[in-house]
């Protein structure tokens, strides 16, 4: 089930250090024959590393490693899914990381299937899992988007790499998760329980808590400090000015309180 029920797994690699391990799998989505959702393969790749390189970074822990297991031909799928993999590196500011490809040289395929791995190093006293407190605020900042509703992995409306570094930035931000498939509710429940306590829901919420985020398209964190959500530039109002952390249209929604 991962540390904590998260979706990473955390190991003592010596008396000071943590070693983070998250992993995504993505089949049948792709420009394969038989894939389920045709999308270009450039999109497969940019946006499954995304999801893996988020949930190791919410951790507070520094990527130092990838793995892209692609079960397709190296040419011509291997190659665009692995263009996709490198940009979102280099928007990530993580374009040298070092990585161990395998692709299917063997049999023919005809869906798409790709998974990636992240490893990184966390200090002890730095990782953020299960360090939300009673009486946080709860937040989820950007929007549940999945299949079709994807076919911009620059979509202003989700959330990026930039984003979560912006949060960790923050001291008064603690726990954070990226949102998959089980939806909002869930990983807001599931950052409750690891601190022993229950999520109160602010019935004055609109966004959609139990609709699946797909490849993580938005996620949520506690805070001690209260969050006006009628600020439409949320990150660059917390004294953090920089031009990369103004995202207009990254909807920030209070999703309740820790008690």
């Amino acid at each position: 089930m991962g540390y904590l029920g998260r979706d990473v797994e955390v190991v003592s690699i010596n008396n000071t250090q943590y070693l983070v391990a998250s992993c995504d799998s993505c089949g049948a989505i792709g420009m394969k024959e038989l894939d389920a959702y045709k999308i270009p393969w450039f999109i497969t790749g940019k946006l499954t590393t995304r999801v893996a390189m988020l949930e190791v970074l919410s951790t507070g822990a520094l990527p130092q490693m990838l793995t892209v297991a692609i079960s397709n031909e190296p040419n011509p799928t291997g190659d665009e899914l692995l263009k996709g993999v490198n940009d979102e590196l280099e928007s990530a500011g993580l374009k040298t990381l070092p990585m161990a490809i395998s692709t299917e040289k063997n049999m023919p395929t005809q869906q798409t299937g790709l998974g990636i791995s992240v490893i990184g190093v966390v200090q002890k006293n730095n990782l953020r899992l299960g360090t939300a407190q009673l009486g946080d605020d709860v937040y989820c900042l950007g929007l549940p988007k999945v299949g079709p509703e994807l076919s911009n992995p620059d979509d202003p409306e989700i959330v990026q790499v930039k984003a979560i570094l912006a949060l960790l930035g923050i001291p008064s931000i603690h726990d954070i998760i990226p949102v998959g498939s089980r939806g909002i509710r869930r990983e807001a429940e599931q950052l409750a329980s690891t601190i022993n306590s229950r999520l109160r829901i602010d019935p004055s919420c609109v966004v959609d808590l139990d609709k699946s985020a797909g490849p993580s398209t938005c996620l949520v964190f506690s805070s001690s400090s209260s969050i006006s959500t009628s600020s439409s530039s949320f990150l660059s109002t917390k004294g953090l000015n920089h031009g990369f952390l103004n995202f207009p249209d990254l909807l920030l929604s209070r999703i309740g309180q820790l008690y």
